[in-house]
């Protein structure tokens, strides 16, 4: 068996918000340079973007698609909102398996023939009732985030997915939250959980920002639903993705000017901001202190460990003192790192430091404090991403080092 880096989750250029780039050649040549043997398709209920994979995608022998001349492979998913606006990740056996989920879908939906991730009047549990029909997989999206997933909605997941909650095996982190987080939930200690980039451009600063190391025979559906459900010694080896400091959504904050708030305070002012009137966001972190069945981390044996990344470019610009990420400065030590380590990937995680300091040997101090876990970062919340930081800036809250609630 090998193990593959695997990003499950992004969106073609169908979806709201996306690069016009997300076409399936341009990912496959982006995904080599980033290091991702395994991607999701994504939006696989879009009628064009089938289209599209029709027009792309080869089976190979091992059950994976790929496209003639490229390293990279596919498998098919989606993303799916329900009518309680949970969204729920789809993992699919083939493309005709996403035509007859589609076909099963679009009496229940408005959108589904113009939108990658379509809104399904439809609630969880019968949505993982009709993805049980036709041989896939599903489980809960950034399960945590405040605007559109389950644990927004409900307090367990038997409340969301009902009978079929046996066939829910897995559950993706998002960009707010890790293993440690999630572990001090009871329910999810049997699940597999997943690091998806939830990307909508294919730059390798977002493709695989967040990914996944499986252990598996090859990187074809049966393998990958295997690894998923832990059996025959596949499994997954690695989460690897941004510190949840770095999630839009990790603090209680306002959604509109981003003042950030302890539990308390946000509950004593109903949720509203003092600064601007803004509505207060409940963070992920306060969401996952409610729902804890343990005061500390219970990693399950099975669970791999988690590696706090970050995208490369953003470790360049970090030193460089450069926001653009997409500057030519950033990008020319970028192609260095990549034509040394042989991808981004292997930059971040497996690449000796000392091959590191070789390129530049302040980017490799970075790559070493986020490998040992001791990067600093000024966390995001509201909506605004978090940051790292090298100059030992702290978050500040609403009455820390800011106002006091008598001052209003």
């Amino acid at each position: 068996m090998k193990e593959y880096n695997a990003d499950f989750h992004m969106h073609s250029k169908y979806s709201g918000g996306s690069s016009d780039a997300m076409v399936l050649p341009e990912i496959a040549r982006q995904a080599v340079l980033k290091g991702l043997d395994l991607v999701g398709t994504s939006d696989a209920t879009n009628p064009n973007w089938l289209e599209h994979l029709e027009e792309h995608l080869t089976m190979d022998g091992d059950g994976a698609y790929a496209i003639k001349g490229y390293k990279t492979k596919f498998i098919v998913t989606t993303e799916i909102e329900d009518s309680y606006r949970v969204h729920h990740l789809i993992l699919l056996p083939t493309i005709d398996a996403a035509k007859e989920l589609r076909r099963k879908l679009s009496p229940h939906s408005v959108d589904i023939d113009r939108e990658g991730r379509p809104h399904i009047q439809l609630a969880g549990e019968k949505l993982a009732e009709f993805t049980a029909d036709v041989g896939g997989m599903l489980g809960p999206s950034h399960a945590f985030t405040p605007w559109t997933a389950v644990y927004k909605e409900y307090r367990t997941l038997a409340e969301c997915y009902g009978g079929m909650l046996h066939h829910v095996k897995y559950l993706e982190l998002g960009l707010s939250a890790d293993t440690d987080m999630a572990d001090r939930i009871g329910e999810l200690q049997e699940l597999t959980f997943m690091s998806n980039s939830d990307c909508h451009s294919p730059s390798p600063h977002r493709l695989g920002r967040e990914f996944n190391r499986v252990l598996m025979k090859n990187p074809g559906f049966d393998e990958v639903r295997q690894a998923i459900e832990r059996h025959g010694g596949r499994r997954f080896t690695l989460n690897a993705g941004l510190n949840p400091r770095e999630g839009k959504y990790h603090l209680t904050a306002c959604s509109r000017c981003f003042t950030k708030f302890m539990m308390t305070d946000a509950v004593n002012l109903r949720w509203r901001c003092p600064e601007c009137g803004g509505i207060i966001k409940k963070g992920v972190a306060d969401r996952i202190s409610e729902l804890a069945s343990f005061s500390e981390v219970r990693h399950p044996k099975h669970r791999p460990p988690y590696i706090h990344s970050l995208p490369l470019a953003e470790c360049i610009a970090l030193v460089l003192g450069i926001k653009t990420l997409t500057s030519g400065r950033v990008q020319e030590m970028w192609h260095r790192f990549v034509e040394a380590c042989g991808s981004e990937i292997s930059a971040l995680i497996d690449a000796p430091v000392e091959d590191l300091k070789a390129v530049d040997i302040g980017v490799a101090g970075v790559i070493d404090r986020f490998r040992r876990d001791r990067l600093d970062y000024v966390a995001g919340g509201g909506g605004q991403y978090g940051r790292p930081t090298l100059t030992g800036e702290k978050d500040e809250f609403y009455g820390i080092g800011q106002k006091k609630l008598g001052d209003f």
